[in-house]
């Protein structure tokens, strides 16, 4: 059973236990069927983080991405270095192709500006971030954060 659920997406340790665990398997059967899987491979907390990462760049700011790995309880040292792949990438560059995917144009009116500024911050780019991206599109913005 374990197995399979490997074979659809890569787990955390964490998500792994929680899921054998809800199947009523004793506590230390998965705690060996783990262990187990880790010593062959099967079972990696960096190569989950990393295909999250993977994933979700571009689409997602960092902010977004950490909050993910977060909730899927990989261990931290996993995500610091999945997150570290993140760095080389320009957030500004990523947010405005995003923007450009989703909206395309400048917002017609304060409202748009608002619900364009809430989607970028929504998808985990900073509020600093997203008016940057507004003021290359050619958006007056007044109340900028910085």
């Amino acid at each position: 059973m374990a197995i399979r659920m490997l074979a659809r997406r890569d787990l955390s340790r964490a998500e792994l236990q929680q899921r054998l665990r809800a199947c009523g398997i004793p506590d230390p059967t998965v705690a060996e069927t783990l262990d187990e899987f880790e010593r062959l491979g099967y079972l990696s907390d960096a190569r989950c983080a990393e295909g999250v990462v993977a994933r979700r760049a571009g689409r997602y700011g960092k902010r977004a991405i950490a909050r993910d790995l977060g909730e899927r309880k990989v261990a931290p040292s996993a995500a610091r270095q999945a997150l570290g792949a993140l760095e080389s990438r320009d957030e500004l560059a990523d947010a405005t192709a995003l923007w450009s995917r989703r909206f395309g144009k400048p917002p017609r009116d304060e409202r748009e500006k608002a619900r364009q500024l809430r989607f970028m911050m929504s998808r985990g780019y900073s509020a600093a971030t997203a008016f940057k991206v507004l003021r290359a599109a050619g958006v007056a913005v007044d109340d900028d954060p910085d």
